[in-house]
């Protein structure tokens, strides 16, 4: 069962075990994964990924690390395809109060669920989204 929906920065700090990721969120994730329960991260951190290895801002094998990781047959983590469920739930995410696009869409996958977003991100935690950190 999906029990929060992670932002991109906190699937990275998570793989890699990155002592940015505050102990109330990792304890959460782990408390996830030892109740046999799953932490959801939406496509749009892949493609996150995939920009910021780019850039040259993250490792290399970051997209390979959460290949391997949500390929496992008993990951804690998964992916949620946007779809138009929660394209819809965009709707309701105020761009006035989370202007990036992918960090809405992460909001709007939460909201969608109708589960927190595990995220250090600023604009998100001071939205009506309910995140914890």
């Amino acid at each position: 069962m999906l029990k929060a929906i992670a932002d991109t920065h906190t699937v990275i700090w998570y793989i890699f075990d990155d002592e940015r990721l505050s102990q109330t969120a990792k304890s959460t994730i782990e408390n996830i994964g030892q109740n046999g329960h799953n932490v959801g991260f939406s496509t749009i951190t892949i493609v996150e990924i995939i920009y910021l290895i780019e850039k040259g801002r993250i490792p290399k094998d970051t997209l390979n690390k959460l290949i391997t990781e949500i390929n496992q047959g008993d990951t804690l983590l998964v992916s949620i395809s946007l779809d138009e469920n929660i394209a819809k739930s965009l709707a309701n995410v105020s761009r006035d109060e989370i202007p990036d696009l992918p960090d809405r869409l992460i909001a709007a996958t939460g909201l969608y669920y109708n589960i927190p977003i595990i995220s250090r991100d600023y604009k998100i935690k001071s939205s009506k989204v309910k995140t914890i950190w």
